[in-house]
C-alpha cells in the first residue's frame, strides 16, 4: 500500500504521502477561513503523516503528529467553544511578554526533544528535528488560541522543513510544505485584516 511511485514522473512519494497532502493541504485552506473543521483534517493527516515521518526515521516529526492529534482535538473545542462566552476564541496578538515565552517554550522543547532523540533512536538528523518539532508544537499551540502570531512561525518553520524534507527524499511533503509557508502568509494577511475589521 505504502510502496514508492512517481508522482507527475518526476516526484518520487508514495500513497500515504498523497492522502497525507491532501488533507494537510485541505487543513490549512480550512484554517485560514477560521473553520473549525479544519482540526478534524489536522486529526487524519497527523495520524497518516505519523506514518509516513516512522518510515523516513524522522521520529520527533513521528511523535509531532500525536501530539498535533490531542492538541486538534483541544483546537477543535476553544474554536467551537473556548473564549469568555464560551462561543470560540477570537483572533489576537501577542504583546512583548507572550513571544518571550515562546522563545523560552521552544528553546526548552528544542533541549528536551534533541535529548530523548540522541538517546533513543537512530535519527540522522536528530538537531533539525528536534528545533522544529519544537517550534511546531509552540505555533500550533498558538493556533488552537487563534494568536495571528502563529503565521509568523509557521512561515519560518515550513521554509526550513522544505529543505528538511528534500534531505530525506520526502519531495511531496517538501512540496507541501513550501505550500503550507505561503498560505501561512496568507492566513497572516487574512487574520490581521480580521483583527483590523474588530478594532475600535
Amino acid at each position: 500500500m505504502n510502496d514508492a511511485l512517481l508522482l507527475f514522473g518526476a516526484i518520487a512519494t508514495s500513497p500515504l504521502e498523497i492522502a497525507s497532502f491532501s488533507l494537510a493541504l485541505v487543513m490549512v485552506l480550512l484554517n485560514i477561513r477560521q473553520s473549525p473543521w479544519a482540526w478534524l483534517f489536522a486529526i487524519a493527516s497527523a495520524g497518516l503523516y505519523a506514518v509516513v515521518f516512522r518510515d523516513a526515521r524522522l521520529y520527533g516529526d513521528m511523535a509531532l503528529q500525536f501530539v498535533f492529534i490531542a492538541v486538534s482535538l483541544w483546537g477543535w473545542y476553544q474554536w467551537l467553544f473556548g473564549g469568555r462566552n464560551h462561543h470560540g476564541v477570537t483572533v489576537s496578538r501577542l504583546g512583548n511578554r507572550g513571544w518571550m515565552l515562546v522563545a523560552l517554550a521552544w528553546a526548552l522543547g528544542y533541549f528536551a526533544v534533541a535529548a530523548v532523540l540522541h538517546a533513543f533512536t537512530d535519527s540522522d538528523v536528530p538537531h533539525i528535528d528536534a528545533f522544529l518539532t519544537a517550534g511546531s508544537l509552540v505555533a500550533q499551540a498558538l493556533l488552537t488560541r487563534k494568536i495571528v502570531q502563529n503565521w509568523h512561525l509557521w512561515i519560518v518553520i515550513d521554509l526550513l522543513y522544505v529543505g528538511l524534507y528534500i534531505h530525506k527524499d520526502l519531495y511531496l511533503t517538501a512540496v507541501l510544505y513550501g505550500l503550507f509557508a505561503l498560505l501561512a502568509w496568507v492566513g497572516m494577511r487574512t487574520w490581521n485584516r480580521t483583527l483590523q475589521a474588530g478594532a475600535p
